[in-house]
């Protein structure tokens, strides 16, 4: 097979993909373009690269998932060659094909080979043919009762779109329905299928590399098992616990499937280990995982680098490089867990890990980007690698507790609090880890501090003290290592006084989740005095950082301020984000009782069936689902009354505070006296179910997320 040198490569995505693998042509001397939306005009990836087009809009539908616009801007710019990432058009064959036509070098497996697996249903059938062990689909029509739990999964298509659990057989037809309903709305393709639901299983899959010359790799094999509803959380390299049996079986399945299929390139096949150690074959995602960083680590090899060299043409060696250490990955989300997962948007203000030997941060922003919501809100990949699984993860952990993330809100705390959890310690999490500890995982600040951990009152109250530092005329902090007593005399702050008087207050509203900490104290000649914060001692304070002894132990505050009026506290036990109550509020606009206002930007996506202005509706009965950074988010009743108004219909983009609709008192009742809006409630059931786990574009399969 003759060979081509890559010149100029377009990558055919956006963020923290675009970035890493316009990293690696960097190194290798290859030139670069960008696309990107309107959106993403000043985005990171976007001024990276040598070049940029424009695709003029911001939904992916009319930007990212265009493939005549990529095409045309790969030609325009004068690319030789097409990278498309993951998510998107990167596991399209028509895309793929388009590329081609163009007399440009696609960077992936051929159209076949991602045809053939695009459709679960076909793909099994492939699969058994070449010997891979899968899950055999049943036969609606012919299922029992003693085939349940089933899972209804869509044939096309990912991301937890079409896919239900059924535990009972009266609830089958209708789960069967609204998947077939969902999954025409999502892919175009209403074809559903069932087949058994493992609980408890763990997700394992294998890294393939395959040249047009007969070599195929099996590079290992990953652990994804840490996810909430079909969205990865942590992944690492290798799995751990498994048998060398087990693991070269599982080579050999994969190397078999892409055999099977004519594969080159990069690829991963997936499967499900069953609780007594049998593995089925989930699918096969025909492009680059976002997990790859982890197999890089242990093979020390460069996964991107070997796509440009085998669409090139070139052979890859007979063996690949032999595993050493672990790597475990973390996704950093703009994402907040206690609030059903709902994605953050606005500016990263800040965005910082520290630099370590063994760490990796592949990140999707730097200081000043915007977070949209068109996309998915993944901020970085944080990658740590070590000699052995126990200090990888505890390298990891502790960057990010490190790390300084300012602007939005993160997923943050609960990936620290994974990678610290017992049984994840142990080696073995499941796909069900969070089903059983995402509650006594995201505990509430107060709980926290009950336990003795530095809680958000706290941060209140360091905060208090550096802005009476802030605007304090005389400008001097108190000296560094004064005792107790000594106090804010050097300073005086602004809360000094030369006679007795009250405590100064000032109140804080945490964002996002708008809890408010009102903070008593008082800086004087006898130093820190807050009457709710008893035995705290004041042993440092400027503008930029607060020093509380708290029960005999020194933690250290450091504060951010930004021109939006938030305020960021730091410390190695937390992160809060806080704005000032003004002591002095607008009267503001009074809300209808009843309204129901939007969580997030977005757009209406589906109107419950038969809901009607002047109908009745009872309490949690849904009303309107909102699509965000590929997130549905079910809007439903807060009470049971009639519904006064609806304000939107299938398609409108709204904004954060939007009035969606209003329900009031049922007919004939007197409406209730109160002025709070009602939130938009997220579905917990299903707001997972519509995000890809790809950035941005990534969908997982059946049973496990994908990628």
């Amino acid at each position: 097979m003759s060979t081509s040198s890559i010149q100029c490569l377009l990558v055919a995505n956006r963020g923290e993909i675009a970035r890493r693998v316009f990293r690696t042509c960097r190194e290798l001397g290859i030139a670069t373009v960008a696309v990107h939306s309107d959106a993403d005009a000043r985005a990171a990836h976007t001024l990276e690269a040598d070049a940029a087009v424009r695709l003029a809009g911001d939904a992916p539908a009319d930007t990212y998932l265009r493939g005549d616009l990529l095409v045309r801007a790969a030609l325009t710019a004068g690319a030789d060659a097409v990278h498309p990432g993951y998510g998107f058009l990167s596991e399209s064959a028509d895309f793929a094909e388009q590329v081609r036509e163009a007399g440009l070098l696609w960077v992936g497996p051929p159209p076949s080979a991602i045809r053939a697996m695009a459709v679960k249903t076909r793909a099994k059938e492939l699969m058994r043919t070449a010997d891979v062990p899968l899950l055999e689909p049943l036969d609606p029509a012919a299922v029992t009762e003693r085939d349940f739990p089933l899972l209804v999964k869509a044939a096309a298509g990912g991301g937890g779109r079409g896919m239900r659990a059924v535990y009972e057989p009266p609830a089958l037809d209708g789960e069967l329905r609204a998947a077939a309903q969902e999954a025409a709305a999502a892919f175009g393709d209403g074809e559903i299928f069932l087949e058994p639901l493992v609980e408890r299983g763990r997700h394992v899959e294998v890294q393939i590399l395959a040249d047009a010359h007969g070599t195929v790799w099996a590079l290992g094999t990953r652990d994804c098992s840490v996810q909430r509803r079909h969205q990865k959380v942590v992944e690492e390299a290798p799995a751990p616990g498994l048998e060398p049996e087990l693991r070269e079986q599982l080579h050999a399945a994969a190397v078999r499937a892409a055999r099977a299929v004519g594969y080159t390139g990069a690829g991963t096949v997936e499967f499900l280990l069953a609780p007594d150690g049998r593995p089925y074959f989930l699918e096969m995602n025909t492009r680059l995982q976002v997990e790859h960083p982890v197999t890089e680590a242990v093979h020390d090899v460069d996964l991107v680098a070997l796509q440009l060299a085998v669409a090139e043409g070139q052979s890859l060696p007979a063996q690949p490089p032999p595993p050493t250490g672990h790597a475990v990955e973390a996704r950093l989300y703009a994402e907040d867990p206690a609030r059903d997962w709902q994605p953050g948007v606005g500016t990263v203000h800040r965005f910082e890990l520290p630099r370590l030997p063994g760490l990796r941060v592949d990140s999707a922003v730097v200081d000043g980007d915007t977070v949209t919501p068109y996309y998915d809100p993944m901020l970085a990949k944080v990658i740590a690698f070590a000699p052995t699984r126990e200090a990888a993860v505890r390298k990891l952990a502790g960057a990010l507790v490190a790390a300084r993330v300012h602007g939005t809100v993160t997923n943050r705390e609960l990936l620290v609090a994974t990678l610290r959890h017992p049984e994840f310690l142990a080696g073995a999490p499941d796909t069900g880890f969070y089903d059983r500890h995402l509650t006594a995982l995201l505990r509430a600040p107060g709980e926290r501090a009950a336990h003795g951990e530095v809680g958000a009152e706290t941060a209140a109250l360091a905060l208090a003290v550096a802005d009476a530092q802030g605007r304090s005329r005389f400008g001097t902090a108190v000296p560094a290592g004064a005792g107790a007593g000594a106090g804010a005399v050097a300073g005086m702050g602004c809360g000094w006084r030369n006679v007795r008087a009250q405590p100064q207050r000032r109140t804080y509203r945490l964002r996002p989740d708008g809890e408010e900490f009102a903070v008593d104290y008082r800086l004087g000649r006898d130093g820190l005095r807050a009457p709710g914060h008893p035995g705290t001692a004041l042993l440092h304070a400027d503008r930029d950082r607060v020093d509380l002894e708290l029960g005999g132990v020194r933690r250290q505050f450091t504060i951010a301020r930004y021109a939006d009026g938030s305020r960021c506290v730091d410390s190695a036990l937390g992160s809060w984000t806080f704005t000032e109550v003004s002591r002095f509020p607008d009267a503001g606009v009074r809300t209808e009782p009843g309204s129901l206002l939007a969580p997030m930007p977005g757009t209406v996506t589906r109107i419950a069936d038969g809901l009607a202005v002047g109908g009745p509706v009872e309490a949690g009965r849904p009303l309107l689902w909102l699509e965000a950074m590929k997130m549905e988010h079910l809007v439903a009743a807060p009470a049971t009354g009639s519904l006064t108004a609806l304000n939107v219909a299938v398609g409108d983009q709204v904004e954060v505070g939007a009035l969606l609709a209003v329900v009031g008192p049922p007919a004939g009742a007197d409406a209730p006296a109160h002025d709070t809006p009602a939130p938009a409630v997220p579905d917990r059931a299903r707001s997972d179910r519509a995000r890809s786990d790809r950035a941005p574009g990534e969908v997982p399969p059946a049973q496990s997320p994908r990628p």
